[in-house]
Parts: structure tokens; sequence; C-alpha cells
């Protein structure tokens, strides 16, 4: 039975790259996990083997690591616009250019007011110690009309200690679950957003960094603002605060297990345990419910691959 050749793609994944800023004593850092992946007429590599339409992927790898020197790195968004422009723009085969890249944040430590610095040092300005709150992410496709860009974040764990219920829902034979009218919620976030700004001339760049810091912003006040009922309606809630305050974001998944805390079962020491006294409890590492959802702004066409955050 006859083959034929269906979607492809190949690149360099995981290039890691760090680039250092120094503006006199203060330095800045900028920390980023960057994958290329390409496509477009590549028929000829996959039938016959010919490499005549292939960029070598360590060109690949060392285009991401030149252009950190030559352009630096404003932010996440703006250098993977500009690797992928680069990519289909400047290589005639190639049609389409996805930029995935996940940056880790740093924050610079402050010194003791202590007399042990350094001999010369009147202050330390390049020292940092990694944040551990979230990964930041952000995947940038180009194909030589339009760009598309895709932000987002991943492990940002959240937790409320109350204002959470859990009742009301199907019971079958099989259903040992009780119903909580106090229960904590909490949850590990992963998140996607997707930006209508498409990089056409007439259009503003949006500010990314400044966009992003909003946007989880809002994430987290709707988080820490819902009575929540279900893991589900905070969810909404959230996505609806995102794309009722920026208005550059026509779309958001997310995708957020259900990190569960159940009350221990002390009875057996006659100790009562319950949420209004304090309660103790153990964290449940696995199952978990994982609930997903795409909110959209009204009229809008959701784009977001589902399988961008799920299992």
């Amino acid at each position: 039975m006859p083959t034929i050749l269906g979607q492809n793609q190949y690149g360099k994944a995981e290039n890691r790259v760090v680039k250092i800023t120094r503006d006199g004593d203060t330095h800045h850092i900028k920390d980023l996990n960057v994958s290329v992946a390409l496509s477009g007429d590549l028929d000829d590599v996959h039938y016959s083997g010919s490499n005549a339409h292939v960029l070598p992927t360590d060109t690949t790898k060392n285009t991401v690591f030149a252009f950190a020197k030559e352009h630096g790195i404003e932010s996440a968004e703006a250098f993977g616009v500009l690797l992928a422009r680069h990519f289909v723009e400047n290589t005639e085969p190639i049609g389409k250019a996805r930029i995935r890249i996940e940056e880790y944040d740093w924050e610079r430590i402050e010194t003791s007011d202590a007399n042990s610095k350094f001999i010369g040092a009147d202050e330390v300005k390049h020292s940092f110690v990694r944040k551990g709150q979230e990964i930041r992410t952000a995947q940038i496709t180009f194909d030589g009309e339009s760009v598309e860009v895709l932000s987002g974040l991943k492990g940002l764990t959240v937790l409320n200690s109350t204002n959470s219920e859990f009742w009301g829902y199907i019971k079958d034979r099989y259903t040992t679950l009780k119903e909580d009218y106090d229960r904590i919620l909490a949850t590990e976030v992963a998140a996607v957003w997707r930006h209508n700004w498409t990089g056409a001339q007439e259009e503003r760049t949006p500010a990314w960094d400044k966009s992003y810091a909003q946007t989880k912003k809002h994430m987290l006040h709707a988080f820490a603002e819902t009575y929540s009922l279900s893991l589900q309606q905070t969810l909404y809630q959230m996505g609806s605060r995102v794309i009722n305050s920026r208005p550059e974001i026509d779309e958001i998944r997310f995708s957020m297990p259900n990190k569960h805390h159940f009350k221990v079962d002390l009875s057996p020491f006659d100790i009562k345990n319950e949420a209004a006294d304090g309660a103790v409890y153990y964290a449940a590492d696995r199952p978990y419910g994982l609930i997903e959802a795409t909110v959209l702004r009204d009229g809008a066409t959701p784009r977001i691959p589902v399988d961008m955050t799920n299992l």
C-alpha cells in the first residue's frame, strides 16, 4: 500500500541561553530555554534523503545564540518574533517557523548592611537568586504573512484555605466522596493566552513584559476573590478577568489540576478535626482531578491547541 508524507517539522530543541547585560556595575540577566521548529518544502529529505532544502539544526542553534548577542533579549516574545521572522524570510525552503520559549526569572539578592562585602564593592548588583513562583512560556509562529504569539506560564501553585465548597454532585454506587462546605482549594496553574497582534506594520506591538505581569495579576486576583463552588467556576472567573481587563488578549486556555487536601481522620484518637477549628490535612499527590477549559472573547475563534496544556 502506498504511503505519503504528512505534517512534518524539524529544528533544534532546548537551547539554553543566558544573556548578561552590564549597565555599569549593575547587571541584568535573561535566562531562556529556546526550541526551534521549522517546516516547509521538505518532502525530498524525507523521500530521498536529499538535504538540499535543509538548514542544519546546528545552524538554528548558532542563530539563537548569535541573536541573543546581536539583538539582546528584550522579552521572550520579542526574541521569538525576531527568530521566527529570520528563519522564514532568510531560508527559502522554510515556510513556517515556530519558536517555543521557557523563561526562568531571577531577582537581585539584596546585600546586608554589615561591613562584610569584598574590598572595593560599594554595592553588589550582580548577584541573583532564582525565582520559584512559575516558569514563563511563549510560542511564536510566523508563516511568512502573519505572526501568532501565545504567551503563558506553568507551575504557578496557588491555594485558598477557605471560601471553597464542593457539593450537589452526581452520586452513584461508587461514590465515596463526602460533600464539603469548607475546603482547601489548591491548584498548579498552567495557562496559555493568545494575543490578537499579528505583526502587521499598522499594529502597535504590545508591551510584552507589562502584558505578562498584568495577566498574571488578574489571574491571581480572580483566584483570591472568587468564592468557589467548583474549580471549574474559579477557572472561568480567572479567564474572564483576563479577557475583560486585557484588550490585547482574545483567548486563554487553562490546565488546572485539583491538588486535593483531605482532612485527616483523627477520630480513632478521639480528636475532632474540623475546618472551622483549624484542621490538619494531608496533601494527596495523585491521582488528581484535572480541570481544563478555554475562555474566549465573544466573537473570537479558538486557536490555542488543546494539547498544549493537557495530559
